[in-house]
């Protein structure tokens, strides 16, 4: 009987071998072929490819989604020309471009149809000739491209951010991010870059970086725009502070910025330095507050006034007495204090002032009236004294700080300082001044003026701080010869721009966006004869409670005392001395009242508060409203300092461009009519 081999177990033992040699074969060839990537060559990276194409099928949906989206926004971006919108805004010509761009946007809209309507048919004839592939090729095609446009992305809405944590600091690792924050707030074009002066820098608590703009662009308008560029930052503006670099190495398109870590005005309040000071000197610039990058402000007083204006409870009565304090430490200046709230804030400063009246009623309007009238007589005759002294005393009719010291001729710094004064001047009793009838409010706002234009020469300043700056409040006349601004939070941009002037809501300073809670946090609009190379600048004033209120006008007294320049009613004289008060009219002008021409006054009384809230009004509001030919009215106006000037508004469907008068003209020509009524000429005293 023959033996079996075993056959099958040595075939399958020899298949076996050979599979395993074909195998080794070919991840050997996969290992060194040169087309095989690099991180595909081991079995851990193929399967960690493999997973990641699993993930990616997984996702593929999710991101067609977004492609469609993306597609849908580009889209209509497209069909809506908002391209060529946006450029015919930025360059203020889109009333002109409006046809044009109603014409590409329809034109853009049938092309959609066009299309959409070609495609359908192509499909159509390919299905036909083709069959059902052609439709699945077509949306297997479609789905990818979507895919790839909805692909997720770094720093897109609802993606993965860049770097963990906030977004705000990116820009102070990546320049790119910053360009892309100026174009996010339309600072720069899509086609225009910044350069970098210097890189961004540690500046305190917060980041500093200086940026040259692309040419034609002005630091001023990022200034004006800070808001949308502290959005494209993300950071909340009260952080942001955005200056034009001025003087050497500076110029129009140079921008600095700096951005804090919070909110710089969070912090506990500082208590003002002059706590710490023995006592002052008058023209030296007081110790005011503190800005953003918390650098000490400094407000002059000597040669300027100040009007400061807040709704009430914001910190009003403490920023006029910051800027009196530096006064009260001063034994050689004088103060006339005038409180039309009639409570305590000033009762610590009645035991130097030398003159002081506190309270709202007629007797004491009638009091500031004929302290106020005693004063522009002592001007008149500070002036007259001036003009008898030597060059070298006196060299150019101004008060010195050697002739407001010397006791002997009687010429101190005398400062005139009314908390409420809207409470004397809406005063509304009629007096007789002159030979014209007026009103005690009226008298009370000349005699301010007066002082205002007049006074700084010869050694006075007058603060006036209210809560409610309007324009019935403090007349226009009055408010656009007052030096110094401070404009603490307010109810709108309208009450903004009556205390820190026209149009500076345009130009990026609008108290009413200050927050309720940062209390003495203020607008400060230096005076044009400081240092300040700024328009504007956002100050936290100085902490000054009334015990430390007390504290320096006791102080204040003790100095006077030793001094012995304590007078008035400090020491209970009260008597006004004897005034020529004719003279006092004829400086004033022809009684009190302002003589307004034809149809200027007409136009005033129209408009009344509209004055100072509008920029523009239009010619055909002002001839229908009162009713004048159209042609004569023009040439009055014209006659009287006003020219009609052409201006965008706005109009049902969009803007049209109509002629009419700027409200800065008709103020102009009011107080033109005023000085040539015979009211404050210069060569009068």
């Amino acid at each position: 009987m023959s033996e079996l081999l075993p056959v099958e177990r040595v075939y399958d033992a020899e298949l076996v071998a050979e599979q395993a040699s074909l195998v080794r074969r070919l991840e050997a060839r996969w290992r060194r072929s040169r087309a095989v990537p690099r991180g595909l060559k081991t079995r851990r990276a193929l399967r960690g490819a493999v997973a990641r194409c699993g993930r990616s099928l997984a996702r593929f949906p999710g991101a067609v989604v977004r492609g469609v989206v993306v597609a849908a926004r580009a889209w209509r971006r497209w069909v809506r020309v908002r391209d060529y919108r946006e450029a015919a805004e930025q360059q203020e010509k889109l009333a002109d471009k409006f046809v044009e761009i109603r014409a590409l946007a329809l034109f853009r809209w049938k092309m959609s149809g066009a299309v959409l309507g070609g495609v359908a048919v192509a499909m159509a004839v390919l299905h036909t000739l083709y069959g059902a592939i052609v439709l699945w090729a077509a949306a297997g095609v479609t789905a990818v491209v979507l895919a790839i446009a909805g692909r997720r992305k770094d720093g897109a809405s609802g993606r993965k951010a860049v770097l963990a944590g906030p977004r705000t600091l990116t820009w102070t690792m990546d320049a790119k991010v910053l360009v892309d924050a100026f174009r996010d707030a339309r600072l720069i074009g899509k086609d225009e870059s910044l350069r970098l002066v210097e890189r961004a820098r540690r500046v305190g608590d917060g980041w500093a970086l200086t940026v040259d703009l692309p040419p034609t662009r002005k630091a001023v308008d990022v200034i004006k725009h800070r808001e949308a560029l502290a959005s494209a930052l993300a950071v909340d503006e009260v952080q942001l502070v955005v200056e034009r670099v001025r003087g050497r190495g500076g110029h129009a398109g140079r921008v600095f910025f700096w951005v804090a870590d919070e909110d710089p005005y969070a912090g506990p309040p500082v208590r003002t330095p002059l706590l710490d000071v023995e006592r002052w000197d008058a023209w030296r610039a007081v110790p005011f507050g503190r800005d953003a990058r918390n650098r000490p402000v400094e407000l002059p007083l000597v040669w300027t006034s100040l009007l400061v204006g807040a709704i009430p409870r914001q910190g009003k009565t403490f920023a006029a007495r910051l800027a009196a304090a530096g006064l009260v430490l001063d034994p050689y200046a004088r103060l006339y204090v005038f409180d039309g709230k009639g409570g305590k804030d000033w009762d610590a400063a009645e035991q130097l002032a030398y003159r002081y009246v506190c309270g709202d009623e007629l007797g004491h309007a009638y009091a500031v009236r004929d302290h106020l009238v005693e004063l522009v007589a002592e001007v008149q005759s500070r002036y007259a004294r001036m003009a008898t002294l030597d060059d070298e005393l006196c060299p150019e009719s101004k008060i010195t700080p050697v002739i407001s010291r010397d006791v002997g001729l009687g010429m101190p710094i005398t400062a005139v300082v009314i908390d409420e004064v809207q409470v004397y001047l809406e005063n509304p009793t009629r007096e007789e001044v002159g030979g014209k009838k007026t009103t005690l409010g009226a008298y009370i706002a000349d005699l301010l003026t007066y002082l205002v234009r007049k006074g700084p020469a010869a050694g006075v300043v007058v603060i006036l701080a209210t809560q409610r700056p309007d324009s019935n409040t403090i007349p226009s006349r009055l408010r656009a010869v007052l030096g110094s601004r401070f404009a603490l939070r307010v109810m709108d941009w309208r009450d903004s721009n009556i205390v820190l002037g026209e149009q500076m809501n345009t130009r990026g300073f609008d108290a009413s966006t200050l927050l309720p809670g940062h209390k003495g946090v203020g607008i400060l609009r230096p005076d044009g004869e400081t240092d300040a190379d700024v328009v504007a600048m956002t100050v936290r004033t100085y902490y000054m409670p009334n015990t430390d209120w007390r504290a320096i006008c006791d102080r204040g007294r003790a100095l006077r005392e030793a001094a012995g320049t304590l007078a008035g009613h400090a020491v209970g004289d009260d008597a006004v001395r004897p005034v020529d008060s004719s003279a006092v009219v004829q400086v004033l002008g022809s009684g009190t009242g302002w003589v307004v021409p034809e149809p200027l006054a007409s136009v005033v009384d129209h408009l009344g508060d509209e004055l100072d809230a509008r920029e523009f009004v239009p010619t055909a509001e002002l001839v229908e409203a009162l009713e004048v030919e159209a042609t004569a009215f023009g040439r009055e106006m014209s006659e009287l300092g006003c020219r009609p000037v052409r201006r965008y508004v706005p109009d049902g469907e969009g803007v049209r461009r109509v002629r009419g008068y700027l409200t800065a003209d008709i103020r102009a020509a009011v107080d033109r009519a005023g000085d040539e009524s015979g009211s404050l000429k210069p060569g009068q005293l």
